[in-house]
């Protein structure tokens, strides 16, 4: 019996855990206009032990979500420039399948240091 309470302790820890992760990408994605994936990528890979590619994947799934959700509260205020919105969602589109199609290719170690210089630059670019 003390087997199975532990096994469903586990679990509920395991679940809750992940919509923890959630509501955080989320107030992200709510309060910057980001998708979340600077908090689900690395918690998915350092958290919840998922390999960094399929890491992700997943988290790009989870982002689609939470910007249509934003994106209904952010179209009730009238915050949208759809002009910018539309030509920035074809390069989007383009992006996204190419960065799709390059994720199989290129090793993460690579991959965490294009993020890694991606990041030092916007974070420069954001102090000054």
């Amino acid at each position: 019996m003390n087997f199975i309470v532990q096994e469903n302790l586990e679990r509920w820890c395991k679940m809750f855990k992940k919509v923890v992760i959630g509501i955080l990408a989320g107030m992200i994605c709510g309060l910057f206009g980001t998708g979340g994936g600077m908090i689900l990528v690395p918690s998915f890979v350092y958290m919840l032990k998922l390999e960094p590619k399929k890491a992700r994947a997943t988290s790009i799934f989870c982002m689609l979500v939470m910007v249509i959700t934003s994106s209904f509260f952010y179209y009730k205020s009238n915050f949208i420039d759809w002009k910018i919105g539309a030509l920035c969602a074809i390069g989007g589109i383009i992006g996204g399948y190419l960065g799709a199609k390059i994720l199989k290719k290129v090793p993460d170690y690579i991959l965490k240091i294009i993020l890694i210089c991606f990041l030092i630059y916007v974070s420069y670019n954001m102090l000054f």
